[in-house]
C-alpha cells in the first residue's frame, strides 16, 4: 500500500447511504432511489479535481448486501452493468482510472467482464483515482487476503518472521492505493458497515444526515473543507 498522499492528493472514502429510504419518501420503489444515487456519484467525481481529491472510493454493493430481496439484487446488478456500459467512455475520456475492489467470484460473468474492459480501458488515467467496492467487505477482504499470505508463507517465499503491520496491507485489494484520508457516511447512521476497516485506522469520520442522492457537490465541498481544519497527529502530541 502506498504511503499517505501529499496535500492535494486526498483519498475520501465514501459509504452512499440512503438511496431506498430517499425513494420510499417519494413512495417510489428502493430502486429508484438508486438509480439517483448513481447519477449523484457523477456530481461529486467531477468536483474532485478541484478540491485536490485524487482518490475516490465509494461503497456501491457490500457483502452483506445479498440478503436483500431477489429483486432488489438483480436490479442492483442490472444497474452495475447498465452504469459502466453507459459511463466507461466519458470515464475515459474524463481522465478518470477505474478500480474494483471485492470478491468477484459471486458475481455475473457478463458484470465481472464489464468490470475487467472498464479498469483495461482507463488504466492510464490519472486525473482521479475511482474506486468501486463491489462486493465488498472488510472482513472478508482481511480473510482473502490473510489466506494468500498465508499461502506464500506456507510455500517459503515469506518467512513468518518476516510477517508485520506492513505486510498484510500488500495482499489486500487496495494494494496500490493510499489509505484513506476522510471517510464520509450519508443518511445520519454513525457506523462504518464493515467498510474499510485496516485502511481507515487514522482516517477521519464525517457523518452527514443527507440522503445520498441529496448529497450534492456543494455539501462535498463543505465537508472536505471540515476536513482541512482538523489537526490530525496520528498518535503524537501536537507540536
Amino acid at each position: 500500500m502506498k504511503d499517505n498522499p501529499e496535500s492535494g492528493d486526498l483519498h475520501v472514502a465514501i459509504i452512499m447511504d440512503g438511496n431506498g429510504r430517499w425513494a420510499q419518501k417519494r413512495g417510489k420503489p428502493r430502486l429508484f432511489g438508486h438509480h439517483a444515487g448513481a447519477r449523484r456519484v457523477s456530481e461529486v467525481l467531477e468536483a474532485c479535481p478541484d478540491l485536490g481529491v485524487k482518490y475516490l472510493t465509494i461503497f456501491a454493493f457490500s457483502t452483506e448486501n445479498w440478503k436483500r430481496t431477489q429483486s432488489e439484487v438483480a436490479g442492483l446488478m442490472s444497474l452495475f452493468r447498465r452504469y459502466i456500459e453507459r459511463e466507461a467512455h466519458r470515464l475515459a475520456e474524463k481522465g478518470v482510472r477505474v478500480r474494483f475492489i471485492g470478491d468477484r467470484v459471486r458475481l455475473d460473468q457478463k458484470l465481472v467482464k464489464l468490470m475487467d474492459d472498464l479498469e483495461a480501458l482507463t488504466e492510464g488515467n490519472d486525473l482521479v483515482h475511482l474506486t468501486i467496492a463491489l462486493n465488498y467487505g472488510s472482513r472478508d477482504e482481511v480473510a482473502r487476503a490473510t489466506r494468500r499470505l498465508a499461502q506464500d508463507v506456507a510455500a517459503g517465499r515469506l518467512a513468518p518472521g518476516d510477517v508485520d503491520e506492513e505486510t498484510l496491507p500488500r495482499y489486500l485489494d487496495t494494494c496500490l492505493l493510499p489509505d484513506p484520508d476522510l471517510v464520509i457516511r450519508t443518511s445520519g447512521e454513525a457506523r462504518i458497515s464493515n467498510f474499510l476497516l485496516w485502511q481507515s485506522a487514522y482516517a477521519e469520520y464525517e457523518f452527514v444526515d443527507t440522503l445520498w442522492p441529496d448529497f450534492s457537490a456543494a455539501e462535498f465541498v463543505k465537508v472536505v473543507g471540515r476536513y482541512h481544519q482538523r489537526e490530525r497527529r496520528f498518535g503524537a502530541v501536537p507540536g
